[in-house]
């Protein structure tokens, strides 16, 4: 039992750890509150379970002689990760129009409480006479005859269910907040309920136990359950937008790819910044290599902007069944102009020349009206660029290119017979 149990507790306390080392990588990035506060809860979290394990428990009692003492770090430890939401939840939930003075005073006001809630129960544990088995899942019923236990524990709870219910309360305010902001205080508010389930099942649990009955014991070991459902809650309420999020721009990254190689790996690699450009990692800082292909891809439009063919555009609406979404046909145009531009930007002058293409190169202010979408707004300019690579390999630009091919043959036939008419005359 204690080997699953010490598992169990490992593997959270190794996510824990680990996320806390992916927030303070992220902090060292951009250095903010929210993201020291979040460093802190998730290592903090790692500590107490690997203390809270059996194994880590026993441990720390060797190394200290006594053999309970991990229970009074293990107690503030879970007291500090739950303030830290509790907090984070104040900062991001103000009324409309509160004052910010009055949000520093409501943090400042439960940081005082749990931080005399914490003195409390230390100086209750430290004067407390503990005697029996040194079980880390049993010592709330266990210990529960000692009065200082008795009011360490008191304290633990109320405070740990003011806290929880508080934070459930105050999570529901999400109007107007950012999305990411909004999934964590979702997850936040649902995770602090399942939390309450502990204080639920160790209340009368201890109660019964203070006065000499033990009937509810495996009750109050079942409420760790509930503080373990609670905290892998609190932690992918705290990480889930982000990791969302990083997917999301690996997956944009990976997808630019092949826009990114049609207009700046085939056409001119001095717009690359680096040679990773050309296949860059995307494990790492996402979102810098994110941002610097698009600005490539950007740079690499502009380049072959010249070379834009509204005859292009002009096959794909003629081949188009006009039940496309805006947004889709806008991609698939934008996709045949700068598949066409490209190749003709790669084409040598005397080969445009001897297939009659003497004004291959349009002038700026005609080839700016070709190719859509140069208008689009910073924010939206990786949906759209993402949208036109995905766009390169449709049915409907190949057949454009095609039908654009057949009818630049056919004028160039038709020029030497009307050059030939006009001699005539």
């Amino acid at each position: 039992m204690f080997d699953l149990v010490t598992a169990v507790y490992v593997a959270v306390a190794v996510l824990y750890l680990a996320v806390a080392g992916w927030k303070a990588l992220a902090f060292l990035r951009s250095p903010t509150a929210t993201l020291a506060l979040m460093t802190a809860a998730f290592f903090v979290g790692g500590v107490v379970y690997v203390m809270a394990s059996p194994a880590g428990y026993r441990t720390l009692g060797e190394a200290f002689g006594e053999p309970r003492i991990a229970t009074l770090p293990i107690y503030v430890g879970i007291l500090l990760c739950y303030a830290t939401t509790h907090i984070l939840t104040l900062l991001w939930t103000p009324a409309r129009d509160t004052p910010r003075s009055i949000v520093r005073r409501t943090v400042s006001l439960w940081t005082t409480a749990y931080g005399l809630a914490i003195t409390a129960m230390t100086v209750a544990f430290l004067h407390a006479d503990l005697d029996g088995p040194a079980d880390p899942l049993r010592f709330n019923t266990q210990q529960a005859d000692s009065p200082h236990v008795l009011m360490f524990l008191a304290i633990m709870l109320v405070v740990l269910g003011s806290g929880t219910l508080n934070t459930w309360h105050r999570s529901r305010r999400t109007e107007g907040t950012d999305p990411q902001i909004r999934h964590a205080l979702r997850w936040f508010g649902g995770s602090m309920l399942v939390t309450f389930g502990y204080v639920l099942c160790s209340a009368p649990a201890i109660t019964l136990a203070a006065f000499g009955h033990q009937k509810l014991e495996t009750l109050g070991v079942f409420g760790a359950c509930f503080g373990i459902l609670g905290c892998l809650g609190t932690c992918y309420g705290m990480t889930g937008a982000a990791l969302t999020a990083w997917l999301r721009e690996r997956r944009d990254t990976v997808a630019l790819q092949p826009l990114w190689k049609l207009v700046v790996g085939d056409v001119d690699t001095g717009l690359m910044y680096s040679p990773t450009s050309a296949k860059p990692h995307v494990w790492g800082v996402v979102r810098i290599v994110l941002t610097r292909r698009i600005i490539e891809i950007l740079d690499g439009i502009r380049t072959v902007q010249p070379w834009a063919s509204a005859e292009v555009a002009q096959a794909v609406h003629d081949l188009s069944d006009r039940t496309l979404p805006e947004d889709e046909l806008e991609a698939i145009v934008t996709a045949a102009v700068l598949r066409d531009a490209a190749a003709r930007y790669q084409a040598p002058a005397e080969s445009m020349q001897h297939d009659g293409e003497t004004a291959a190169v349009a002038p700026a202010g005609q080839a700016a009206g070709v190719l859509p979408g140069l208008g689009t707004a910073a924010q939206d300019e990786r949906a759209r660029l993402v949208r036109v690579a995905r766009a390169l390999q449709h049915p409907l630009v190949g057949a454009a290119l095609e039908l654009t091919e057949v009818r630049r043959s056919a004028a160039a036939s038709n020029a030497p017979h009307k050059e030939s008419a006009s001699g005539h005359r």
